[in-house]
């Protein structure tokens, strides 16, 4: 079914476009006109598609709801902050009752008990200032801990000393010292707290599912509650998450404005002729938020914008994944359209199940444009070659590619055991926890939590896959890797600059042309453009 936004009628071309931005922002008036006063007063710039100005003041208005996320431990950067309740104990001593003295040392005592099981993590009784003894993992003797803001210090990572030990116990069906972990961690967790104790109330729930679809049962002596995902989340609050999300963290808007940059690129080759009607096929995680700066930014291009803009939502072309499923009931095409409409742009919305030429109904002198964002890697490592293949059937002029930079190493093709690759993604996923918490300033609010719950779905995926193992396969099946213009790269730069300053833009090694997105001296994320390989 195709859904069609045509001409916008003769009425005034503020009062229109007043009123379906307003539909697409849900009520900010303030927002609106100083964006229709943007909209007619800029001068074109590549600066304009990597803009979420519009989308400030109801960012502002969301925050003004957000209370202050309380750390139920405090954290220090001595190597006794493992176990921060050992280090205060004596402190809040006179304050606590003798119930809660007496819990603080069972806590205390489970863990040197987990200590004692031969990981040579835990601190032992009268060690508590001594350096934790090596875990084995380069990883984690080395740097993994990122640099924090203030002064370069590092930060105690300690969910992952205990969540990784307490998934290779269950990998080897070590029952007693999986129960001794899973004690610790009940005692840690927090949905509320800091980066740690997110990652261990996310980590717990990981693998109590991974042990329940083994067949094996550990009480749950706290009653864990299920973390907020985009499938509990209600429809308006699934879309202010993703706003207020692009607003405050580059995690998906950094790669989406270099994707959108290149999108317009290519529809502003060869000014001097006919403007073609350009096919977007959408295979991304932003469902909706990422198109209205590019159709924005295509209406107000110099010359005349194409006779059509096909829009192809093709989702269920891939396996589900984090980020890749709306709620049920979420429907960004109707807002869309009625956007478009307001700029006097020609959009139509289609929906596709598969890659295939006639599904998605493929017309010959369209620029065809398949937008790949997070979503390859939900894809079985063995059918990924297929997949990319069924792509580079499409003969589209322009592939963007982004995905989750997950390292080189022996990952690849899914070959890393469960242990392991809770591991990696574990340390994912603290990348994610520990800039949301910079992002939304310590504030716990319900978009964060939401957007959160379904990072942590990566904890029982597969581990991500390196920049370098993805071109790989891209050239392997006919691709050639472009390169982003200076315009679009300045722009990512740019956009950096409002989020905080652990972020950071790299470009690729020599001979290759991807952009990729660090936090913390940590990739995260890559950007990269493809064109099929026509021999001359």
């Amino acid at each position: 079914m195709t859904f069609d936004g045509g001409q916008k009628p003769n009425s005034s071309p503020d009062h229109q476009q007043q009123h379906h931005l307003l539909d697409w922002l849900e009520d900010s008036m303030s927002l609106l006109s100083s964006f229709i006063d943007d909209t007619y007063t800029r001068k074109t710039t590549a600066d304009e598609i990597t803009s979420y100005e519009w989308w400030a003041q109801e960012q502002e208005q969301a925050n003004m709801n957000c209370t202050p996320s309380p750390s139920p431990i405090p954290t220090t950067s001595s190597s006794s902050a493992l176990f921060p309740q050992a280090e205060f104990s004596k402190k809040r001593k006179q304050l606590r009752s003798p119930a809660t003295a007496n819990k603080a040392a069972t806590l205390q005592n489970r863990q040197r008990e987990a200590g004692n099981e031969g990981n040579g993590v835990f601190v032992e009784e009268g060690e508590v200032n001594k350096k934790p003894a090596a875990t084995g993992r380069k990883a984690q003797a080395k740097g993994s801990a990122g640099s924090s803001s203030n002064g370069g210090s590092k930060e105690p990572r300690w969910a992952e000393q205990l969540l990784n030990p307490c998934a290779a116990a269950i990998e080897v069906s070590n029952i007693s010292r999986a129960r001794h972990l899973f004690c610790v961690l009940e005692e840690l967790q927090s949905f509320s707290g800091d980066a740690n104790h997110r990652l261990a109330a996310h980590g717990l729930r990981a693998l109590s599912n991974h042990l329940s679809s083994a067949g094996i049962s550990i009480p749950d002596r706290g009653g864990a509650a299920a973390a907020p995902t985009f499938a509990t989340a209600e429809p308006k609050l699934f879309q202010s998450s993703l706003i207020k999300f692009h607003e405050v963290s580059p995690w998906f808007a950094f790669p989406n404005a270099l994707a959108n940059a290149s999108i317009l690129q290519t529809v502003t080759l060869n000014p001097g002729r006919r403007a073609k009607s350009l096919h977007v096929v959408d295979l991304g995680v932003s469902h909706g938020v990422q198109w209205p700066t590019l159709l924005d930014a295509i209406a107000r291009r110099p010359g005349s914008a194409p006779p059509v803009v096909r829009l192809t939502v093709a989702g269920s072309a891939t396996p589900p994944g984090p980020f890749s499923a709306p709620p049920p009931g979420y429907d960004f095409r109707s807002h869309l359209l009625r956007y478009a409409k307001s700029i006097d742009l020609n959009l139509q919305i289609d929906h596709a199940d598969d890659l295939g030429a006639e599904t998605l109904a493929l017309a010959r002198g369209d620029t065809l444009v398949v937008c790949v964002q997070f979503r390859a890697g939900h894809v079985r490592a063995d059918n990924r070659a297929a997949f990319l293949q069924s792509i580079r059937e499409l003969d589209p002029d322009l592939v963007v590619l982004s995905e989750i930079d997950g390292g080189g190493g022996d990952e690849v093709e899914g070959r890393l055991g469960f242990p392991a690759a809770f591991a990696k993604n574990a340390e994912l996923l603290w990348r994610f926890l520990d800039s949301t918490s910079a992002a939304f300033r310590g504030r716990d609010c319900a978009e964060r939590q939401v957007m959160e719950g379904e990072a942590a779905r990566v904890l029982q995926a597969v581990a991500a896959e390196g920049r370098e193992r993805w071109r790989e396969r891209m050239l392997s099946v006919g691709f050639q890797e472009g390169a982003f213009e200076e315009e679009a790269v300045d722009a990512g730069r740019a956009l950096l600059r409002k989020y905080d300053g652990n972020w950071e833009m790299r470009t690729a090694a020599a001979g290759e042309a991807a952009v990729g997105l660090w936090w913390k001296g940590h990739p995260v994320c890559f950007c990269s453009l493809w064109k099929p390989h026509r021999r001359s």
